[in-house]
C-alpha cells in the first residue's frame, strides 16, 4: 500500500472517532509515519491532530480560529451533554485519576453497580432500587457511545474506562461542570427557601 493510501486510510479513521494503538494497529501505525501529512491535511479544513503515544489514542479537534482569519464552519459538532452524562464522566474521571495515582496498570474496568452506586449520592432518594438502575442504562449507553467506555465481550456489566476521557475532561472541564453544580445547588436551595416561606 502506497503512503497516499495509508493517508487517506489514516484520515477517514480519524473522522470516524477516536482511533486507538490496540484495535487499529495498521492505522495507528501509518499515523505515526505520516503525522505530518496528517496536521497538514486536517489543518486545511480548521481541524488539529490530537496524539497521545503514551496512551495510544489519537482524534481531531476543532482548531480555535486566529483572531485575523475567517471562522470556518464547524466539521466537529458539539452537543450538550445531559447531567446525568456529565456527571458519569466527572465521576469516571476521578476515579481514573486515583487509578493512575495507586496503580501502575494501565487498564481501569468498572461495574455497572460501582457506577451506579457512585452516582446515587448525587440522584434524588427512590424506594424503587430497580428503577434507578434501569434509569442509569441511557446515561451509561450515551457515554459508551461517546467512546468514554467500552463494555468488556463476555463480562455482563463490566466496562473498561477508556483513557481518551483524560483529554477531554479536564481541569477546566471540571471546574466547569463544578460551577454549574453550585449554580443548580443554589437555585434548589433557592426553591426549598421559598417553599418553605
Amino acid at each position: 500500500m502506497n503512503d497516499d493510501d495509508r493517508l487517506g486510510q489514516v484520515i477517514i479513521g480519524l473522522f470516524q472517532g477516536v482511533l486507538y494503538r490496540e484495535s487499529a494497529e495498521q492505522q495507528w501505525q501509518g499515523l505515526l509515519d505520516l503525522q505530518a501529512r496528517v496536521r497538514d491535511y486536517c489543518g486545511v479544513i480548521g481541524l488539529e491532530l490530537i496524539l497521545d503515544e503514551a496512551e495510544g489514542y489519537a482524534y481531531l479537534r476543532q482548531r480555535p480560529a486566529a483572531p485575523d482569519a475567517p471562522a470556518l464552519p464547524r466539521l466537529v459538532q458539539r452537543r450538550p451533554l445531559s447531567f446525568p452524562v456529565s456527571l458519569i464522566l466527572v465521576l469516571l474521571r476521578k476515579k481514573l485519576a486515583e487509578f493512575d495515582a495507586l496503580s501502575a496498570d494501565t487498564r481501569l474496568v468498572v461495574s455497572r453497580e460501582d457506577i451506579v452506586d457512585q452516582m446515587r449520592l448525587f440522584l434524588p432518594a427512590t424506594a424503587n432500587e430497580a428503577r434507578l438502575i434501569d434509569r442509569m442504562d441511557t446515561p451509561l449507553g450515551k457515554v459508551v457511545e461517546l467512546g468514554f467506555l467500552r463494555r468488556l465481550r463476555g463480562q455482563e456489566g463490566q466496562y473498561e474506562v477508556r483513557r481518551v476521557l483524560k483529554a477531554f475532561v479536564d481541569a477546566q472541564w471540571l471546574d466547569d461542570f463544578a460551577q454549574r453544580l453550585d449554580a443548580y445547588a443554589n437555585h434548589a436551595d433557592d426553591g426549598s427557601k421559598e417553599d418553605a416561606e
